[in-house]
């Protein structure tokens, strides 16, 4: 059973910063493929905020956030991170961690080979951490 958990999330004012982790957990037989980060807003629907493919070393990001995000992977507690830097109030939202895992020896397509940031491609998700951004 594959489990995620985020930690991070908070009260911040514009301008300010905030660093998110997510601790996976679970199926030993599955390997990280690609994962990533995804917000909802109020009444609005979820959307990715940026993924990392782990045998390419690769990362994509919404454009309403480069230059301001960073995805990376926490080697020392097995933890994917995202630091998020000069927040804006509309950064506010529920920010999820989810894991897209193959099976350890099956075929994984390189970055680019469809829509890095479908949530529908994501079958693993956290619970999700509230982050706020006041002006």
């Amino acid at each position: 059973q594959v489990q995620l958990v985020e930690s991070g999330g908070g009260s911040v004012q514009t301008g300010g910063s905030l660093r998110l982790s997510c601790v996976d957990s679970g199926d030993s037989s599955l390997v990280k493929y690609r994962m990533g980060w995804f917000r909802q807003a109020p009444g609005r629907e979820r959307e990715g905020v940026a993924v990392l493919f782990f045998d390419w070393d690769t990362t994509f990001y919404a454009d309403s956030v480069k230059g301001r995000f960073t995805i990376t992977e926490d080697n020392s507690n097995n933890s994917l991170v995202l630091q998020m830097n000069s927040l804006k109030p509309e950064d506010t939202g529920i920010y999820y961690c989810a894991a897209d895992l193959r099976i350890r020896g099956s075929y994984r397509p390189p970055p680019g080979s469809g829509p890095p940031l479908d949530p529908e491609f994501f079958p693993y998700w956290g619970q999700g951490t509230q982050v706020t951004v006041s002006s």
